[in-house]
C-alpha cells in the first residue's frame, strides 16, 4: 500500500537543503524554493518509493540479501533495528574501504572475529596471560563494531539500500564498481544518477527517515512473507503428489492382486 503525500508532508520528508547547495541533477525532483531552501516535489518522492520498494521486494522474495547502510546519527541506530528486523546485514558505525571490492578478505577478519569468540566459550581463554585476553577481546569489539552487522554475508549482497549517498560515496564507488543496485534516500544536495533507484526525500530529519526506512523495510518483509508462503505451497504440493502417487501405487498392487486370485487355477 502506497503511503500518502499527507503522511509524507507531516514526517518533513518535503524540505530539502538551501538553495546554495543544491544538486542540479535533483532539479527534476524539486517542487519549489521557499525561504533559500529547495522543497521537494512529494509525489515525485511518493513514485519513486513505490517503484523503489516493488523492487526490492522481489530482491528479497529470491530470498537475497539487501545490505542497509547508513552511518549518520540520525539513521544509523533505526537503520540495525530495521535490519535485525528483516534479518539482513548491514554497516552502521563506519564503511570499510573494501568491504565490497574486497571482500574475501573481509571475510577473513569476521572469521577472526569468531574465532575469538570460540576462545571464549571453549575455554582457551582461561590459558592465557591477563595481558593476551585483554589484546584479543579488545580487537574482537573493534571487530564486532565494524564487521558485525554482516557477520552472517557469505556472499556479496544483491544490493544496498542507502542513507546519505554524500556521505556513504566509498559504498556507493564500491557497488557501481561492482554491478550490485542501489537503492538511497537522495537529498537536494545528492546526484540521484549515481543510484538506480533514488528516493528522493530529506535525508536529515529523524521523522523523514524513520518514515521512508520503515516503507523500504516493510516492502522487504513482505518479499520475504511471500517466499515463506511460496516455499510453503511447494512442500505442500509435493506432499499432495507424494500421497498420490503412493495411492496410485497401491491401487496398481491391489488390482494386480485381485487378477490373479480371479484367474483360474492351473489343471493337476
Amino acid at each position: 500500500m502506497a503511503v500518502s503525500t499527507e503522511k509524507l508532508l507531516e514526517a518533513g520528508v518535503h524540505f530539502g537543503h538551501l538553495t546554495s547547495k543544491w544538486n542540479p541533477k535533483m532539479a527534476p525532483y524539486i517542487f519549489m524554493e521557499q525561504n533559500g531552501i529547495h522543497i521537494i516535489d512529494l509525489n515525485k518522492t511518493s513514485a519513486k518509493l513505490e517503484e523503489a520498494k516493488h523492487a526490492i521486494a522481489n530482491i528479497a522474495r529470491t530470498g537475497r540479501k539487501v545490505m542497509y547502510v547508513a552511518t549518520k546519527k540520525q539513521a544509523k541506530e533505526f537503520v540495525e533495528e530495521s535490519a535485525k528486523k528483516v534479518n539482513m546485514p548491514f554497516a552502521s558505525q563506519r564503511w570499510l574501504g573494501g568491504m565490497l571490492t574486497n571482500f574475501a578478505t573481509v571475510r577473513k577478519s569476521i572469521k577472526k572475529m569468531q574465532s575469538i569468540e570460540k576462545m571464549k566459550s571453549d575455554g582457551t581463554f582461561e590459558n592465557m596471560n591477563k595481558k593476551e585476553r585483554l589484546m584479543k577481546t579488545r580487537e574482537q569489539e573493534k571487530l564486532q563494531r565494524v564487521l558485525g552487522g554482516i557477520e552472517d554475508l557469505n556472499r556479496l549482497p544483491a544490493a544496498l539500500f542507502i542513507v546519505d549517498i554524500k556521505r556513504e560515496h566509498i559504498a556507493v564507488k564500491e557497488a557501481q564498481k561492482l554491478n550490485i543496485p542501489i537503492f538511497a534516500i537522495v537529498d537536494t544536495n545528492s546526484d540521484p544518477t549515481k543510484v538506480d533507484f533514488p528516493i528522493p526525500g530529506n535525508d536529515d530529519s529523524a521523522k523523514s527517515l524513520h518514515i521512508l526506512i520503515t516503507e523500504v523495510t516493510d516492502a522487504i518483509a513482505g518479499g520475504l512473507q511471500e517466499r515463506a508462503q511460496a516455499k510453503e505451497q511447494a512442500k505442500k504440493d509435493k506432499d499432495e503428489a507424494d500421497i498420490a502417487k503412493e495411492e496410485a501405487a497401491e491401487a496398481k498392487a491391489a488390482a494386480k492382486a485381485a487378477e490373479a486370485s480371479e484367474s483360474p487355477a492351473p489343471e493337476a
